[in-house]
């Protein structure tokens, strides 16, 4: 599997490029910003986006749906509970920020236990981890052997997501963070939202918010 990560966006958020290495098919999680670099970089990989993934809906993580959409016609997808966000400005918060960000609506919804493949080897769990947003989702693959998590804003480095936010639940987060995302071994890769990775281990041992 081919991973890249990139910070797009005014507030950096993590777009993530993940490939199947032998059909170079490749979905794009979270592309909240830059397309332009977003798509360049993906062609300098010699990869075809044919996914577009939304951890959840919040415009800082959906700021690129509609270019990349348009120029490469792949399928975006969301979790259902969070679908409305994608055409609604007040939703996804862009409202606030004075960038209207509306649609393109999802081609498809997600739910716990649903399973995206990408190309022939990439196969992306659907993990519900709402608290954050009431949809956000986790996205559970194997590297090598070893499971890597997508986990969206719902946990950090050292932290965890916003829950001021409407929709947001600071006990739904912290029980979808103990309940679905630390029942896996330490060595696990978090790959977060914002900041740099993690590991299961290290938030388990050492993230204020979970002991």
């Amino acid at each position: 599997m081919i991973i890249l990560r990139m910070e797009v966006g005014m507030i950096l958020t993590n777009c993530y490029i993940v490939g199947c290495e032998k059909t170079r098919e490749a979905a794009v999680i979270d592309p909240g910003g830059d397309a332009a670099a977003i798509l360049r970089a993906a062609e300098q990989h010699q990869l075809k986006i044919t996914h577009i993934i939304n951890t959840h809906g919040h415009v800082d993580h959906i700021g690129a749906n509609r270019r990349i959409k348009e120029e490469t016609g792949a399928e975006l997808i969301i979790h259902e509970a969070d679908a409305e966000m994608l055409t609604s400005a007040g939703r996804n918060l862009s409202l606030f920020s004075g960038v209207l960000v509306t649609g393109p609506a999802a081609d498809r919804t997600v739910k716990e236990g649903d399973v995206i493949k990408v190309g022939e080897t990439v196969e992306l769990e659907v993990i519900h981890t709402p608290g954050h947003t009431a949809g956000g989702m986790s996205l559970k693959a194997v590297v090598d052997g070893k499971t890597v998590l997508f986990v969206g804003d719902t946990l950090f480095y050292g932290s965890i997501g916003r829950t001021d936010f409407p929709g947001g639940s600071y006990r739904q987060l912290i029980e979808s963070i103990k309940k679905k995302l630390l029942i896996y071994d330490d060595d696990t890769l978090v790959y977060p939202g914002h900041g740099p990775y993690t590991t299961i281990g290290f938030e388990r041992r050492n993230n204020p918010f979970l002991t």
